[in-house]
């Protein structure tokens, strides 16, 4: 099984938000999924240059990429899974990605077409991490 990293841009400041992407983490790594705090002190360049040097797939998360519906995401992670090579799913940084900062080739994904605060759109990513590991165990968790 490969491995997926989820690179967030510092570790959330709301309580909330920490306690829920530490609930969601527990539950994922056994799975072959974990998560990476990068200082926020780090400047999205360094970040951007960061990601850029990882070995197999960066996917930004961004509002302007692709957008699936949670059962189109998990037979995306279940690809990543067969597939063999890291995937790393990127969340911004408060400012977000701009075509500046972000390859021009890169892989861009949508969690919505709203707008949320990095550390929100965090604690989506892992919760619909989770949730498509449960969708491809056929657990009941998934209500659609």
């Amino acid at each position: 099984m490969a491995r997926v990293t989820v690179h967030l841009h510092g570790v959330p400041k709301e309580k909330a938000n920490r306690e829920l992407i530490e609930m969601y983490s527990k539950r994922i790594s056994s799975r072959g999924i974990r998560i990476e705090y990068h200082s926020d002190k780090m400047g999205v360049d360094a970040y951007t240059d960061y990601l850029g040097k990882r070995k197999g797939t960066v996917i930004y998360l961004d509002e302007g990429g692709v957008m699936l519906d949670s059962l189109e995401f998990s037979s995306r992670v279940q690809e990543w899974n067969i597939a063999g090579d890291e995937t790393h799913l990127a969340i911004g940084p408060a400012q977000g990605w701009s075509s500046d900062n972000m390859p021009g080739n890169a892989q861009r994904l949508s969690l919505s077409k709203m707008t949320y605060p990095h550390e929100l759109a965090s604690v989506l990513l892992v919760e619909q991490l989770y949730r498509a590991t449960e969708i491809l165990r056929g657990s009941a968790y998934h209500k659609a």
